[in-house]
């Protein structure tokens, strides 16, 4: 499961250790692309109703999920504990100042790296290797390809058939 991968890598306690572990669970939990990660802003987390708003990044259209305990609960600890007290709407901000949004490509590199630190032998590093890990995960749950391409955001089932 993807997010056996996510607490594999980022079992410290240390802030980033916290902010990366909330980030890696959106990816690998809910096939986000890493710019959708990078460009959700805490509008996008309505605690009240346990729901995630996502921008697609190809179609800029709306999806909305049930926000799963596991995610949330890591993403508040996160927000809590971690993410600096700053006017910034972005929710992954870099740990020291002058903070900002994490980018798709710094998404990438905290990606990279946990994966690296893992030891495995794979074909790619990056934030999609757990979009890839996500879409493997629902086939293996026996849900349908149009299924899956729904929770990832695709139009197209032949998109969904690559994965």
């Amino acid at each position: 499961m993807p997010s056996r991968i996510v607490t594999n890598t980022t079992e410290g306690s240390q802030p980033i250790d916290i902010r990366d572990r909330a980030l890696l669970m959106l990816l690998a939990v809910y096939g986000l692309r890493g710019g959708e990660v990078g460009r959700l802003c805490l509008e996008d987390l309505d605690w009240e109703r346990e729901l995630l708003t996502v921008t697609r990044s190809k179609t800029r259209r709306q999806q909305i999920y049930p926000l799963c305990h596991s995610v949330g609960d890591v993403v508040l600890r996160y927000l809590q504990e971690v993410r600096p007290r700053v006017s910034r709407r972005e929710v992954f901000l870099t740990t020291r100042a002058p903070f900002r949004p994490l980018s798709s490509a710094a998404i990438g590199q905290v990606v990279r790296a946990r994966l690296h630190a893992l030891g495995l032998s794979l074909p790619h590093y990056g934030s999609h290797t757990l979009r890839y890990a996500c879409a493997s995960h629902l086939l293996e749950e026996s849900l349908t390809l149009k299924e899956i391409g729904d929770h990832l955001g695709h139009r197209d089932t032949n998109t969904t058939r690559g994965y």
